[in-house]
């Protein structure tokens, strides 16, 4: 089951903002893309509470391309999705070391935090 998130893109769309932290201005990163919008299932929402850590940790790197850590031939295929349009993953692990999967679909209409055993 998919849950949505506190957590929305800024009028701008130049940053996220959290309702859990506050937001700064030298926190804000330019956007490579937009997220639509951001749900989460209850297993990646709870492996992020074990890690005390917020969806913002992980979708921050996601927007800016540091895809986490993907292989290089995923790391080639989002740089090619990125281009022409095509679904974007990336995978973090929490600071508990559990495993999250950041999807964004093709039409950018929505992001998805997934554990890998959920997908």
């Amino acid at each position: 089951m998919l849950w949505r998130s506190g957590i929305t893109e800024t009028a701008t769309g130049s940053g996220l903002s959290d309702s859990e932290s506050s937001s700064h201005s030298h926190d804000a990163i330019q956007p490579l893309f937009p997220l639509g919008q951001i749900v989460a299932t209850s297993g990646a929402l709870t492996a992020l509470e074990r890690a005390s850590q917020t969806a913002t940790e992980l979708l921050r790197p996601h927007l800016a391309g540091d895809w986490g850590s993907l292989d290089a031939h995923d790391i080639a295929e989002n740089e090619y999705s990125l281009a022409h349009g095509f679904r974007l993953l990336s995978s973090y692990r929490t600071t508990a070391g559990e495993r999250v999967w950041v999807i964004t679909e093709a039409d950018r209409s929505i992001t998805s935090l997934i554990l890998p055993e959920e997908y």
